[in-house]
Formats: C-alpha cells, sequence, structure tokens
C-alpha cells in the first residue's frame, strides 16, 4: 500500500510504498477514505515531539482518519466489515496517511451517519480535544461563562459548539474574517484580536480553554475569577501531563514541574489554576460526538480539502495559521 513516511525528523514526507498491517487481537483494519491534518503533524516531522513521543523512524505520519472496516482481528464485537468508521488512532503508532491503518477497537467510533468522508475525517482528533477539555478538565456546567481563545481554529469552532451544547455561554477570539463564523457557531462574544487584547474586556469567567499559548494563555489568568482554571493544548506540561496523560515515571514528572514551574507560579498569583492537558483517544467520546453531529448540536467545519498527493500542500496550508476549521486530505 501508500503511505507518507517519515524517514529524518526536519524533512518532508516522502510517498512509499509500504506493508500493508493485519489486524491483530481486538483490532480492526480500515481502508483510508480520508485523514485530518493537525498542528501535531508537523511537530511530529519537525521533531518538536520528540520528548513526549518517540518513533522508530521510519514511521507512517497520521494521527486520524475515517474509512471502511475491510477485515477485523479475533475478538472483535464492536464493528464488522463493511461499518464506516472513525478514529483518533493511537498516539504511539500513527498511521492514518495511507491506504490502509489497523486500529484498536476500542478507540474507533461509528460514523456519524450525516456526514461524509471528509467531513468525519476532522472530527476526532479536534472533537476529543475539545470534549476532554471542556467536559473533563473545566466541568463546564449550565450558566457558566467559557473564554475559548482561537475560536474559528479545528479545535475551537467544535469548542465553542460544546460549550453551548453544555448550557454556557462563550467568548472568543478572532479576527474579522473569523467572527461570523463563530457568531455562528454560538460565541456570544468576539474580540478582535487584532486591535484588542481580551483581557482588557472580560472579566470573572468560570474558565478559560486556551488553545494559542503564548501571551494569549498568560493574559487567560486575569479574566478568571478565583479560584477558575485556564486549560490549555499549547502551553507546557506540568505534572499531571506527565503523569495522568502520558504515564511517565517519577523522573519525568519532576521534569515537567521543573519547566511549569513560572507558568504555575504566574497562575497561582492570580488565585486560579494552571492545566496542559493531552487527549485519550477514546471510541466511546467519539460515539457520543456522533450522536451530537446527528442530533444537530454538533457541526464540524472544513476549510479546505487536498488530495492525498498534494498532502505537501495541505501541509503548507495549515502551517500558516490561518485554516477556519480543520484541513483534510482525501485518498
Amino acid at each position: 500500500m501508500q503511505g507518507y513516511v517519515l524517514t529524518r525528523y526536519r524533512h518532508p514526507m516522502e510517498l512509499r510504498e509500504v506493508p500493508e498491517p493485519t489486524a491483530g487481537d481486538g483490532e480492526v483494519l480500515i481502508r483510508v477514505r480520508a485523514a485530518g491534518l493537525n498542528p501535531v503533524d508537523y511537530k511530529t516531522r519537525d521533531g518538536a515531539a520528540r520528548l513526549i513521543w518517540r518513533y522508530d523512524l521510519p514511521v507512517v505520519m497520521g494521527n486520524e482518519l475515517s474509512g471502511v472496516v475491510e477485515k477485523v482481528g479475533t475478538g472483535v464485537t464492536r464493528f464488522a466489515v463493511g461499518d464506516r468508521v472513525f478514529t483518533r488512532v493511537d498516539h504511539q503508532k500513527m498511521g492514518a496517511f495511507a491506504t490502509y491503518a489497523v486500529v484498536n477497537q476500542s478507540l474507533v467510533g461509528k460514523m456519524p451517519e450525516s456526514l461524509d468522508f471528509a467531513e468525519a475525517a476532522g472530527l476526532p482528533l479536534a472533537g476529543l480535544t475539545a470534549l476532554q477539555g471542556l467536559r473533563d478538565e473545566l466541568a463546564v456546567s449550565t450558566g457558566d461563562r467559557v473564554f475559548i481563545s482561537g475560536g474559528a481554529g479545528g479545535v475551537g469552532t467544535l469548542a465553542i459548539q460544546l460549550a453551548v451544547w453544555m448550557g454556557a455561554t462563550v467568548a472568543t477570539t478572532a479576527s474579522p474574517r473569523g467572527e461570523k463564523l463563530v457568531r455562528s457557531l454560538g460565541a456570544e462574544r468576539v474580540i478582535n484580536y487584532q486591535v484588542q487584547k481580551f483581557k482588557d474586556v472580560l472579566r470573572d469567567y468560570d474558565g478559560a480553554f486556551d488553545l494559542v499559548g503564548g501571551q494569549e494563555l498568560r493574559d487567560s489568568f486575569d479574566i478568571l475569577k478565583r479560584g477558575a482554571k485556564t486549560v490549555t493544548i499549547a502551553g507546557v506540561p506540568e505534572p499531571t501531563t506527565a503523569r495522568v496523560d502520558l504515564g511517565m515515571g517519577p523522573l519525568p514528572t519532576a521534569g515537567a514541574w521543573a519547566i511549569s514551574t513560572q507558568i504555575r507560579h504566574r497562575a497561582r498569583r492570580r488565585g486560579v489554576g494552571y492545566r496542559n492537558m493531552i487527549m485519550h483517544p477514546s471510541g466511546d467520546d467519539l460515539d457520543l460526538l456522533a450522536r451530537l453531529v446527528d442530533g444537530g448540536q454538533l457541526k464540524p467545519v472544513t476549510d479546505r480539502a487536498f488530495p492525498f498527493q498534494q498532502i505537501a500542500d495541505a501541509f503548507a496550508f495549515i502551517e500558516q495559521g490561518h485554516a477556519k476549521g480543520k484541513v483534510i486530505v482525501q485518498l
């Protein structure tokens, strides 16, 4: 089969003929119809994720996909040949940028019936990140006021909708080009980050979901109620990231404690919490997202879809940082 292979860090992927994987116990073989691109992909390509995930190169790249179950391994009970599925593949294996991928059934969900393959391929990673950040880390509930930075991006477009579904009112940042989109998704207050700092106009929020990092992450502490928390996917790892999200031992956990000291102290001085989260793949959570999509509460937003052979162009586009929603490659 064909797959895009990372052979050396900081070098482009190569389209190669690679062995077709075999479904083992509890696994399904999926014929890939579309795959989503994410910042983690080019960070992995450039070696920026090596402290967290170490791969034996060469390795087939790609972290999320949609497709059709081609074969099932022994012990598979959740799926049958012919099922339309989508998944955020195992962090440690990748493999979505290929003709076929093998994934444990526990990480796979049945595609929303109302979506095509391209739309579904952009839902797993961003959708799971948004759901787990809002539900599990911020515990968003009815009446909360939540700030979501970068609302027009892949995670942001889904996070706004999920926060509204959970009963919250949402403020977000966006460019003038993205304002109409985020308002259509349910954001009540939109701050144009090009001309205004959100920390100058927002106060007493119940939680912040930071998708941008940098100064916006630090500024989010200033808009929260005392005792509230900022959850970020773009900050430095802290002890819970290492211990819970990554299952690391005492030494890496101590390292995460050290490198996050400054940002945690900054949060503590403001009387708020800091959490850098890494989502975990979950078939059960994908099933929930699928129900929300088919029920009309959640709509994936796709900026652009590229042919599989033009994946380099897709990477160049996403690296510009201006995509509104997800970027997809179609097989």
